[in-house]
Order: structure tokens, then C-alpha cells, then sequence
């Protein structure tokens, strides 16, 4: 068994799904990244942008990288019962509704890239961060084909699928590209709530729920807040819709309850500190309290008013001036304009802006 077949194997045993790929992308994939980034659609991942030919050819940084396993862990775990009491209207992008996939992928990695030592190579392994085009490599493997909605998809396993990419100093071959499987079908198209698959295989960040909800730091646009609809964190219907994506599969680990319906009235109750306790080792820590609260906001004002009336007097006294203006945002979009007007004095300039603005639009 040569060294790479050997770290595939191991990868195998640790439960993924295994690939090869060249190092070398096919340029298809480099041209459209650099469109993607020159167009404005990666919206405030300012990082993406930095060095995108390191991210098209990571041979740039890595000299020695020969040769790309892709590996992938399916998520497509089924819906938990929603649990009992609590203000559990907001809805949680399926890959959160168990322990961050960061923490439990890259225990893995490390893991792999010893073994690849022992083995007297080198490694580089990647989850969802640096340097990598983790769905390019994932195409370029031949293990299946990126959808309308841009997500890579597999026959087996839709595209319900978190990747890793490990580089090694070991060659592989090229392999044929999957067939688009496709076909006519744009459910995930006509389905998306804010129109942010704006071609096949493109989704535009600024549009995206799950960016505004996950990535974005600041203040939600006004403009945003109807798309958004009950989404608390993230969003999945480009994929729910997705004929591919019709059965769940993975069975471990199960989904928490907490975690796929959270109570929105924790996110004002308690601390940064005891919420980051609360959530230990869940995707909603890396977001932060202030951002979870935020988004609940903007899915009562969406959903519940009368339940946003009941969290208003806390929310407004948030320590967070980015809650402290959400909340008087919503108010206003909710009638409650009276309110909105009295928060401005304990907002800064911009934060003002926003709120005056919430007024005009919904005052």
C-alpha cells in the first residue's frame, strides 16, 4: 500500500468519505473564484479576498503539495422534537444542531497529519478555513458535482457533506469530473428567500441568510430583515428542497434539542460569559451572544410580535448597542415606534442612523 492509499485508509477508519485530487486545480475553478471576489460577492469576508492565487494554488505557499485528500462527513442527521417551554420559534441551519464540526474534525486532522509524518511525508490539513477551495478540490476528485446552489452534492449523500481537505507532499492522479446530476431541477433556485443563487454554482454573500446571520457582525440591513423570515442562525432551504437531500442519513452524532431549537429568551437572560458556558463546543459561541440575540430580534419582529413585545424592555437595555439598536428597530417595525424614539439617546451616530431609518421606513 503506497503512503497516500495508507492515510486514505486511516482517514476511512476515522469515519469520512475519501478522495483524491490533484494539487493542480482545473483553471475553471481559479477564474471563478476570482470573478466571485472581484464581483463584491464574498460581502464583508474581507479574508477571503486576501491572496485568492494562494487560495487557487496552495502550492504557492506549500511547495511540496503534490497531491489533495478530500474528505467529507455527512450532517444530514433528522429533525429532534422541539422541546418543551421557552420561546422556540427561530430556526438553526442543520450542520449546528450538534458539536461545532471544527472541534470535531480537526482532532482528525491532526491525527492524520502525524500518521503522514510516520509515513515520511508532509501534510496540511484544513476544515472550513485557510487557504484552501475546499469545494474545488472536492469536484476536482471526481466524487461528485457542485450544484445549482453552489454546495458540493454526492449521489449518495447530497449536499448535506462538511469537508476537509488534506494537502500532502504525495502525488494523485486526475480523475474524470462527476456528471452534473442536476439536470433541470432549480428547487433550490426558486426556493432561495432572498434570491442569492444568482447563476448556477453562485450564490452572492450580500443576499445570503447565512451570512448575515452567521458572519456578519454588525447591524442586519433593514432590507434584509424580511428575507430572513424564522431563520435564527444560518439557513438550509436551498438544500431542503434538493431531491438529492431527501432522506436523512446520518445517524451519530444525534442532534441536540437545545441547539436545533433554542429558546430565544436565553440569548437576553444571560451573560456573554454563562451564554458561552451554556453553548460550550457549539457553532453558536463562535458567533458570539450579542449576534444570537440580534437575529431572535429580527425573527420576532418577523414572526411574533407579540412575543418581541415580552423581551423588548430587556433587550432595549442590552449591554450590546448592536442589540440595543435591533431591538428598537424591531420595535418600530412593530408599531412600537414610541419606544424605538426613546432608545435613540443611549445608541452612538450610527447606530442612530440605523434606528431613524427603522422609523422612517416602518414609523
Amino acid at each position: 500500500m503506497n503512503p497516500l492509499e495508507e492515510l486514505a485508509h486511516a482517514a476511512r477508519r476515522r469515519g469520512f468519505d475519501v478522495h483524491r485530487a490533484p494539487a493542480r486545480l482545473p483553471e475553471v475553478w481559479g477564474r471563478a473564484y476570482l470573478d466571485w471576489i472581484q464581483s463584491g460577492r464574498h460581502a464583508g469576508m474581507a479574508y477571503l479576498a486576501r491572496d485568492p492565487r494562494a487560495r487557487i494554488d496552495p502550492a504557492r505557499r506549500f511547495p511540496w503539495f503534490r497531491g489533495a485528500l478530500v474528505l467529507s462527513l455527512s450532517y444530514a442527521y433528522p429533525e429532534p422534537p422541539r422541546p418543551a417551554g421557552g420561546l422556540r420559534l427561530g430556526r438553526v441551519a442543520r450542520y449546528a444542531w450538534v458539536r461545532d464540526y471544527h472541534l470535531r474534525i480537526e482532532p482528525h486532522l491532526r491525527a492524520l497529519e502525524d500518521l503522514c509524518v510516520r509515513l515520511g511525508g508532509r501534510c496540511r490539513g484544513y476544515v472550513d478555513y485557510g487557504p484552501v477551495l475546499e469545494r474545488a478540490y472536492a469536484a476536482a476528485s471526481g466524487g461528485g458535482w457542485i450544484g445549482r446552489n453552489g454546495l458540493w452534492l454526492t449521489q449518495s449523500g447530497g449536499s448535506y457533506r462538511h469537508l476537509a481537505v488534506l494537502l500532502t507532499s504525495w502525488a494523485a492522479d486526475p480523475a474524470a469530473p462527476h456528471p452534473n446530476r442536476c439536470g433541470r431541477c432549480s428547487a433550490c433556485v426558486a426556493n432561495c428567500p432572498t434570491g442569492a443563487i444568482v447563476a448556477d454554482g453562485v450564490v452572492d454573500a450580500r443576499r445570503c441568510i447565512s451570512y448575515w446571520t452567521i458572519e456578519h457582525r454588525g447591524l442586519v440591513p433593514l432590507e434584509r430583515w424580511a428575507g430572513i423570515g424564522d431563520w435564527l442562525f444560518g439557513c438550509d432551504d436551498c438544500q431542503t428542497v434538493c431531491p438529492w437531500n431527501r432522506r436523512p442519513r446520518a445517524a451519530d452524532p444525534l442532534p441536540d434539542p437545545e441547539l436545533a431549537w433554542p429558546d430565544l429568551s436565553s440569548f437576553f437572560s444571560l451573560s456573554s460569559r454563562a451564554f458561552a458556558r451554556r453553548y460550550a463546543g457549539s457553532a453558536f459561541v463562535r458567533s458570539g451572544r450579542a449576534s444570537l440575540a440580534r437575529n431572535a430580534l429580527i425573527v420576532l419582529a418577523n414572526r411574533d410580535p407579540e412575543a418581541l413585545a415580552g423581551l423588548l424592555s430587556a433587550a432595549l437595555a442590552d449591554p450590546s448597542e448592536r442589540v440595543r439598536a435591533t431591538a428598537a428597530a424591531a420595535a418600530a417595525r412593530t408599531g412600537r415606534s414610541d419606544l424605538a424614539a426613546r432608545a435613540l439617546g443611549s445608541l452612538g451616530e450610527a447606530a442612530r442612523g440605523y434606528v431613524a431609518q427603522a422609523l422612517e421606513l416602518f414609523g
